[in-house]
């Protein structure tokens, strides 16, 4: 009997505090990825995604310039 009363208690107390919080948690959080990006996010991801772009246009520019200045740049840091 004291197996049982070993095990039992640590479960009914399991089963009545933690485990419905974890559902209500588990849910809740299936709910928000469910809803999509919030306001915040999507400037968050515009304003990195433009920046991203000015990034872009700027390496294609260095890479112009040394491609003018020193034609085989590529070749020499290609291995590296």
């Amino acid at each position: 009997m004291e197996i049982n009363e070993f095990i039992g208690i640590p479960l009914i107390l399991f089963m009545i505090f933690v485990a419905p919080i974890w559902v209500i948690m588990h849910y809740r959080s299936k709910n928000k990825m469910s809803e999509g990006l919030s306001d915040s996010e999507l400037a968050q991801l515009n304003d990195l995604s433009s920046k991203a772009e000015k990034m872009a246009d700027r390496i294609k520019t260095l890479e112009a310039i040394l491609d003018a200045e020193s034609p085989n740049w590529r070749r020499e840091h290609e291995h590296s």
